[in-house]
């Protein structure tokens, strides 16, 4: 097996990926930087993002209000430190991306226009119409491959991490072309591979976004934290899941039921649409178990409702949701409102890592949404995402930096590296068994989507822990049709799926331990937040039984837990 060296290995080529490699490339020119990505870097899911970026850019605004903002959105279980951070970092990205050339959307006088976004008590979301994510990946890249010391490693998929004595020492990869696997040595690395919100069955996320990054540490001993938040957005298009961006209520839009009401007062009375995401998105389902839904050959839904906004400012302002809603959701927004219902769409919860990105374990960093640094807490506003991924990117490759040229490269162990390679190819694409990849697949998406969804149950998911694992063993006996080498997509299915039933397996685990109601996680048996015994983190901890939980606390600066109402 041939071996690879770099300074830094960066696995993951989104905003947070790009971000962290252009910090560490120009914090050192003699550093020698690696990208790895299983899909080409400008085809990572970043570029799905539509409403905006976060900044404090005006006055009337503050870090502090951001900051608050922040906190109570998070329904106070975000680390305040890491939160105060965050906001004062954040216009300094945004401008640091105006000078590379971003594309921002402008206000008559030539600023930075900023629109309101859920949460948010201040219009702070920076935006490209409605393709902020796209130009921000295109601009990260265009900034990133000028640099003469950072090497790309376009559609290689990472199957392992090496990680010995608590130090991380490199890992394993498949070249998709050949389907040899390869490993690299670096003296740091960066895991930057984004969510998982794969394990739904309906989700805004890409194919490609399973959360590979978060197991793969997992199971090198590495905590994830947090792993019962996830983010339901309120509006994926019915019924691909595709996201309608949060922007498009910030622009004006309705939420209306099939009264044709905007139900939105009854629930958040002063915000109304621009209510949290977690709030909308209960207000939705309460909707739709109501028997308030409009109906469709998909099932009922809510009509997002774009009308009064007239076609001008829908093509000015959210002219990919126009052609979206058009191609995918068969309506123009124009003349009727478009079908949409919560979609999975973020995980709050991930690798557990500070205000510096570090890990537990020595030399190793995590950034973006595939990290739980505790700066969304237990629901992220919207536009906090994509500026998380420019600060804690630029965080994540200045500390790798610093970290590479402090250390020196460490002998890989020839029995880990030959293991991985047997697991891999003798035991998932050697495999003669008799299930089927997509089968347990779409089981393990319907499961989480009937049982761990908006509204929970402890009943409910301890039949969904228990099924999950049901299909963890059925894994075991799977078979892979394909057995060539070179671009075998069904194998790299069988090593997502692999992945994605872990990602499952912990998240179940941590919402039936997570005895009461706080942010995006919603029990119907336990509907108080209770400050008393739930303001902690939980830890989820690998081992052959299952997740083991332990506990850290949450950490208050400047605003003690009060009640959260819009």
């Amino acid at each position: 097996m041939e071996v690879l060296a770099h300074d830094i290995v960066i696995v993951g080529a989104g905003i947070a990926g790009l971000r962290a490699a252009i910090a560490a490339a120009e914090t050192n020119k003699k550093i020698d930087v690696a990208v790895i990505s299983k899909v080409y870097s400008v085809r990572s899911h970043s570029v799905c993002a539509q409403g905006g970026t976060a900044a404090v850019m005006r006055e009337g605004d503050s870090h502090d209000l951001h900051a608050w903002d922040t906190v109570k959105g998070a329904d106070f279980l975000s680390d305040q430190d890491v939160v105060e951070f965050f906001v004062e970092r954040s216009p300094k990205e945004l401008v640091t991306l105006e000078h590379w050339g971003c594309p921002w959307s402008r206000t008559p006088e030539g600023k930075m226009d900023q629109r309101p976004f859920g949460g948010h008590s201040f219009p702070r979301a920076c935006f490209a119409a409605d393709m902020t994510g796209l130009v921000e990946m295109h601009t990260l890249h265009g900034r990133a491959i000028v640099q003469k010391n950072i090497t790309f490693y376009d559609e290689w998929f990472i199957t392992s991490i090496i990680i010995e004595d608590n130090v991380v020492k490199g890992l394993t990869a498949i070249d998709l072309k050949t389907g040899e696997m390869h490993a690299f040595r670096g003296k740091a690395i960066i895991m930057a591979t984004g969510g998982y919100a794969r394990i739904y069955e309906f989700t805004t996320f890409s194919h490609t976004s399973t959360g590979d990054g978060m197991t793969i540490v997992y199971r090198a001993g590495v905590p994830l934290k947090d792993m019962e938040f996830v983010q339901f957005h309120p509006t994926g298009l019915v019924p691909p899941g595709i996201l309608i961006t949060g922007g498009a209520r910030g622009e004006g839009g309705y939420l209306i039921n099939a009264e044709g009401k905007r139900f939105m007062k009854h629930y958040a009375p002063e915000k109304m649409e621009l209510a949290p995401r977690d709030i909308v998105a209960r207000a939705e389902t309460t909707e739709l178990q109501g028997g308030r839904g409009l109906e469709g050959p998909y099932g009922p839904y809510i009509g997002l409702d774009l009308r009064h906004l007239g076609e001008d400012k829908i093509n000015e302002r959210l002219p990919l949701i126009r052609d979206v809603a058009i191609k995918l959701g068969g309506v123009d927004p124009v003349d009727e409102p478009i079908p949409i219902k919560p979609a999975a769409h973020y995980s709050m919860g991930g690798i557990h890592a500070n205000v510096k990105t570090e890990t537990s374990a020595s030399g190793l960093y995590a950034t973006g949404e595939c990290a739980c640094l505790s700066a969304h807490g237990a629901n992220r506003l919207g536009t906090n995402s994509t500026a998380g991924c420019l600060v804690f990117g630029t965080v994540a490759g200045e500390e790798a930096a610093k970290h590479a040229l402090s250390s020196t490269f460490r002998e890989l162990s020839k029995d880990a590296i030959m293991a991985e390679e047997s697991r891999v190819f003798d035991g998932i694409l050697g495999s003669e068994g008799d299930e089927r990849v997509p089968v347990i697949r779409d089981e393990m998406r319907r499961l989480m989507k009937e049982k761990a969804w908006v509204y929970r149950t402890g009943d409910e998911l301890e039949s969904a822990l228990k099924e999950i694992r049901g299909l963890k063993k059925r894994f075991r006996n799977v078979r892979v049709e394909d057995k060539g080498r070179s671009f075998n997509t069904g194998l790299v299915e069988a090593l997502q799926l692999d992945f994605t039933l872990d990602l499952a397996e912990v998240t179940v685990t941590c919402a039936l331990d997570r005895t009461e109601s706080r942010g995006a996680h919603s029990r119907l048996d336990h509907t108080k937040r209770d400050d008393e015994n739930w303001l902690k983190h939980i830890l989820a901890y690998y081992s052959k039984n299952g997740p083991r939980l332990e506990y850290i606390p949450v950490t208050v600066t400047k605003w003690p837990p009060t009640k959260r109402a819009y």
